[in-house]
């Protein structure tokens, strides 16, 4: 299985580990710019250059969304809050694409194919987190986007 992973600290780089100690081999490393951040087994890098200035919001999300058209389906661990890994759970899910995530607070595995998973997902987020994702990256627009669509695909 071939296996596309970002070049972040944190959540990438522990699952850049866990590969590398797996051994494999099948994997390449997403990034935005000329170099990767990190890339432990030293695999194979996908370059990603955006029309956003370095190191801002865009620069990165154009990485997100290049590894959510490369990808079947997106595994992501999450912490309730971070904008980032909800973005490309919605990036998957308009593509049409599933995701598994391991909800770190909850210590579980929630599958996303839908809407109603997506909402699930949604309701783990305090308040100010979800005000946060709102302010960010218009969590009600692109939700709403999503169920208008596969509204339409289900008619």
């Amino acid at each position: 299985m071939a296996v596309v992973v970002g070049d972040a600290d944190g959540a990438d780089t522990a699952i850049q580990r866990v590969l590398l100690d797996r051994q494999a081999r099948a994997v390449t490393v997403y990034c935005s710019g000329d170099r990767p951040r990190n890339n432990v087994g030293d695999w194979p890098v996908e370059h990603i250059y955006p029309d956003a200035p370095p190191g801002t919001r865009r620069w990165f999300t154009a990485k997100d969304i290049a590894m959510a058209e490369a990808a079947d389906y997106g595994l992501m661990i999450w912490d309730t809050r971070s904008t980032g890994t909800l973005s490309n759970v919605i990036e998957l899910l308009s593509a049409g694409k599933k995701s598994v995530v391991f909800v770190n607070k909850a210590k579980e595995f929630m599958k996303v194919a839908d809407v109603e998973g997506l909402n699930r997902l949604i309701d783990l987020m305090s308040v100010t987190a979800r005000d946060k994702a709102e302010q960010k990256m218009r969590l009600s627009d692109k939700v709403g986007a999503l169920r208008h669509r596969q509204g339409a695909l289900s008619l």
